[in-house]
């Protein structure tokens, strides 16, 4: 029997889950680190369990295996992983600060000056320049209207860099 090796899937859009769920189907061993996330709908609160890497789940597999992860529905490129330990050990050191309810996000690459669309909610596709960030999830916007600024603080997973 062979030794089993990390892959990553990259997934097609929003298939993450579908995408583990059919490796377990399969008997394959699929990773797919998620955060809690809540929201308020209607006067209820509801909790997610959101992809800490949109887009990505991670494969153990014989080398054999490639192929038909790769014909699968919900996977649009499986990568390989070159420095298997490192992965591994930085895979484990993510899962156990989750497990552990430690609040692990991805850190936005965007930082203070950098001009920024936002991409969902009521001011979809203004732009402004990036004043203050405040912790991972938040940032102060500065929003040019009619010759005056506005600054609004918005959370930095609706923003994308311009």
């Amino acid at each position: 029997m062979s030794e089993l090796l990390w892959f990553v899937a990259h997934t097609r859009p929003r298939r993450e889950k579908k995408l583990v769920d059919h490796c377990r189907r399969d008997g394959l061993a699929a990773t797919l680190p998620c955060y809690k996330s809540a929201h308020k709908y209607r006067g209820k609160t509801v909790v997610f369990q959101k992809p800490l890497f949109p887009g990505y789940v991670f494969l153990q597999l014989e080398p054999t295996q490639k192929d038909a992860v790769r014909k699968n529905d919900h996977v649009a490129n499986l990568l390989d992983v070159f420095d298997q330990d490192t992965f591994c050990r930085q895979l484990e050191d993510i899962l156990l600060a989750l497990e552990m309810n430690l609040e692990v996000r991805l850190a936005p690459s965007i930082g203070e000056g950098m001009r920024v669309r936002i991409k969902a909610g009521p001011l979809r596709g203004v732009e402004g320049w990036v004043e203050q960030r405040y912790g991972m999830a938040t940032v102060l916007l500065r929003l040019d209207f009619i010759s005056q600024a506005a600054a609004v603080k918005v959370n930095a997973d609706l923003l994308e860099p311009t």
